[in-house]
């Protein structure tokens, strides 16, 4: 499927309403030139031109026309046809009934070239004419007439530009300028509440659900796509919740066939099958272990009292100890100079398994495994191959495991960051020789704890 590009809607709707603006003014043009309200598409200019072929002087100096085939065709179409044509010495030739506006304006424009009379829009007082003072062979001769005649197509392009050029492209530069100001104005406080909605949508997280869009100030064209996007979070909020349930739900239940396994491995007589059913068996408790740690955390459920890492060291070595032993590992412990710290004892003793765990998983199966703790740390340490360089930012997302057909699922690590940020603290994994260390650092100051459940990824 094509990706479409987005666009500007304030562009879009800038030359939109541009494109209407112009063709209703095109529209409005050609209606008033159809009832003739607008001067310039007036024929008398072809009147006129019939009139000047047709004129000639007698030999008296007297004005007379020319019967010609455009006259007659003249007087036919315009029975009405008035004029009157003068020239500088007072001459007079006139037909038709000219209009009493019109009859005594003798020679009171000999100094004017040319003129229009009663071409106001909405005047319908006085009927329109057209004087013009024309140059000819004998000397210049005023025509003044207000009847219609035929324009050849090219007097009629010729209006055409010039009604464009001074009427049409003015109006569309100022409604140009007009939709340039405004559309972003309105754009902008139309949307004000689409940008209020885009904002929290950008705080709608999977750890901080329950979250909506707000529906104020927002357009009636838009309020459907919100109201349909408030929906579909409320069923993925549904869905998650169903799912966390499952989870849980499903880790408690785990809990009890996974003890009956242990003690049933337990009563097998000593072979290599037996320290493979029971290290599969511990791989599955951590890992249900680890469902409920999610939830509880998640939920926040976290009570942070005093800690001594000491005594969490020997509590976790004593249940991890038999494991590391049936992986043809020697343990090693020094827990004397442990401190004390504020957290929550259950989520500190899973983030140690889950250590402990990865370094039984990653050791190579031989060599020693040494837990030792300070004033505010612990440290698990590997005779294994290391971290490769290009996983260490990596080994800490969740469902990330270093060999693709590798047992876990790749949340130990995980839930140990997240753990420790609680916590306020941090977790690092650097190579030693030989093998891996990890250190789980805590702050000094026992105040530094932030008693928030962290962040944490889910399936």
């Amino acid at each position: 499927m094509s990706k479409r590009c987005s666009y500007s809607l304030r562009k879009r709707l800038f030359w939109r309403l541009l494109a209407v603006q112009s063709v209703v003014l095109i529209l409005v043009m050609i209606v008033l030139i159809s009832v003739g309200k607008i001067s310039e598409f007036r024929s008398t200019e072809g009147t006129i031109e019939i009139l000047r072929q047709a004129v000639f002087r007698q030999p008296t100096g007297e004005l007379s026309l020319r019967e010609t085939e455009d006259l007659r065709q003249l007087r036919k179409d315009a029975p009405d046809l008035w004029y009157a044509v003068r020239d500088m010495q007072g001459h007079v030739l006139t037909e038709g009934r000219i209009p009493e506006e019109y009859a005594t304006i003798g020679n009171t424009l000999d100094h004017v070239g040319q003129a229009k009379f009663g071409l106001n829009l909405g005047d319908h007082d006085r009927p329109a004419a057209l004087m013009k003072w024309v140059a000819t062979d004998w000397g210049q001769v005023q025509f003044l007439t207000g009847t219609d005649g035929p324009n050849s197509s090219t007097f009629i392009l010729l209006k055409l530009s010039l009604v464009l050029a001074k009427i049409v492209i003015p109006i569309v530069a100022v409604m140009a300028l007009g939709a340039l100001i405004a559309t972003p104005l309105v754009v902008r406080r139309s949307l004000v509440g689409i940008d209020q909605a885009a904002l929290q949508a950008d705080t709608i997280d999977i750890d901080q659900r329950g979250g909506r869009l707000s529906e104020t100030d927002t357009p009636e064209e838009i309020a459907p796509l919100v109201h349909a996007v408030n929906r579909a979070l409320g069923r993925l909020d549904e869905g998650y919740e169903r799912q966390e349930r499952f989870l849980t739900d499903a880790a408690h239940e785990l809990r009890t066939p996974i003890a009956i396994l242990n003690t049933r491995i337990g009563s097998l007589p000593h072979s290599s099958i037996k320290t493979d059913l029971l290290e599969d068996a511990a791989r599955l408790a951590v890992l249900t272990e680890q469902m409920l740690d999610l939830q509880r955390l998640k939920q926040g459920k976290v009570q942070f009292t005093k800690v001594d890492l000491g005594q969490l060291a020997r509590k976790v070595i004593i249940e991890m100890a038999p494991l590391a032993f049936a992986a043809g590992y020697t343990v090693q412990f020094d827990v004397d100079g442990a401190g004390e710290i504020e957290g929550d004892p259950l989520a500190l003793q899973r983030a140690l398994m889950n250590i402990l765990q990865n370094a039984i998983n990653h050791g190579g199966r031989k060599g020693i495994i040494s837990l030792t703790a300070g004033c505010h740390w612990i440290e698990v340490n590997d005779e294994g191959p290391g971290i490769p360089t290009d996983m260490r930012d990596r080994i800490f997302e969740p469902f990330f495991k270093r060999h693709h057909d590798g047992r876990g699922a790749g949340l130990g690590l995980n839930l140990v960051r997240d753990i420790l940020r609680m916590h306020g603290g941090e977790v690092t994994i650097d190579n030693r020789s030989p093998g891996a260390v990890c250190r789980l650092s805590f702050p000094p100051d026992k105040t530094a704890g932030v008693h928030t459940p962290p962040r944490l990824a889910t399936a």
